[in-house]
């Protein structure tokens, strides 16, 4: 999946992520870490190298860098949990929260999960003081289902809509 058609006045394209960008992803990580680990999580994405995002995104998977006038400013996922229910996870560059990215490109991935990969759910976990995140999955039409200690837990069926 190449997604162009997100809000064209944004300039994002969403695209798969591939071996071929794992240097561009690790520079992007790197120079988000501190934004990337405040609330406790991605911390095993910091301490990744090129090599192991290399050989990740040489699998298959829906993994998409989010791209905006060639810049690489974040990420987003599906996760073939159990499918037709799928796990949602993303991430943006410090510069890049606060401007719609992410409910951008989230509202183009929903759509592909339910119009291209039959998808009947999908849930996403964020953790406990990252009030951006929730505030993007509420846009997303994602509601609180469970809280654990460290995060809540949000679902948002698919099916039928």
């Amino acid at each position: 999946m190449q997604r162009s058609d997100l809000r064209a006045d944004l300039g994002l394209v969403l695209r798969p992520l591939s071996a071929a960008d794992a240097g561009r992803y690790h520079r992007v990580v790197q120079a988000n870490r501190a934004h990337l680990t405040q609330f406790g999580n991605y911390e095993e994405e910091v301490a990744g190298t090129e090599r192991d995002f290399a050989e990740g995104f040489a699998t298959p998977g829906h993994r998409y860098g989010i791209w905006r006038g060639g810049e690489l400013i974040g990420r987003i996922d599906l996760v073939a949990v159990d499918p037709p229910r799928y796990g949602f996870g993303f991430w943006l560059a410090a510069h890049a929260t606060g401007c719609g990215y992410a409910t951008a490109a989230g509202a183009a991935l929903l759509a592909h999960a339910r119009d291209e990969l039959g998808a009947s759910d999908v849930y996403a976990g964020v953790t406990h003081g990252n009030d951006r995140s929730v505030a993007v999955l509420r846009r997303l039409g994602f509601q609180p289902i469970v809280d654990f200690d460290d995060y809540t837990r949000f679902h948002r069926p698919l099916a039928g809509v």
